[in-house]
């Protein structure tokens, strides 16, 4: 397939989501970094604020705790993550819009947390959600556009994508 199409006719057109959602992760970690002190906590709402914290684990900060072996785990894993969704993204057809939606915005999350793996050995979480002084644990852009993706793909997964012109059609006698 010739690079235009490529981008034309596959879900790789919606690259630009990506970007945009990559970019937004990456300059509010470092408005984070660049304005708050680390642990530091700025009421926002009476059920959000903005606590910025480093996570060396993963989600809910699992393997948190371990001796520094998790820091290359995770970053493989997000870098697997990214190819095997830029993949998905060459070979789903431009016309399933909610799939490759779904699989730029996971796209966008696993390198915006694999970028900080990278730089720093732990990701930037700063977004806190609570209710009733139970804290959800922080959690960042990137991590937002995955779970968002990860979301619209169950969705599309209850889709029916049959065309309406192979339904059945009553018939009157």
């Amino acid at each position: 397939m010739k690079i235009h199409k490529l981008f034309t006719e596959t879900g790789l057109k919606w690259l630009w989501l990506t970007l945009i959602w990559l970019v937004l992760d990456q300059v509010t970690k470092q408005w984070v970094v660049g304005s708050m002190d680390y642990k530091e906590t700025i009421n926002v709402l009476p059920f959000f604020n903005l606590y910025y914290v480093h996570n060396p684990g993963a989600a809910f900060s699992f393997l948190a705790d371990q001796g520094g072996w998790q820091r290359w785990f995770f970053t493989a894993i997000a870098a697997i993550a990214s190819i095997v969704f830029t993949v998905w993204l060459a070979k789903t057809p431009k016309t399933q819009t909610m799939l490759n939606i779904a699989f730029a915005l996971m796209l966008s999350g696993a390198l915006g947390n694999l970028i900080d793996r990278l730089l720093f050995g732990y990701v930037i979480d700063f977004l806190d959600f609570y209710i009733a002084g139970k804290h959800w644990p922080a959690f960042n852009v990137a991590d937002s556009m995955i779970f968002i993706g990860a979301g619209l793909m169950i969705i599309d997964s209850f889709k029916n994508d049959e065309p309406k012109d192979n339904k059945p059609k009553l018939v009157n006698k």
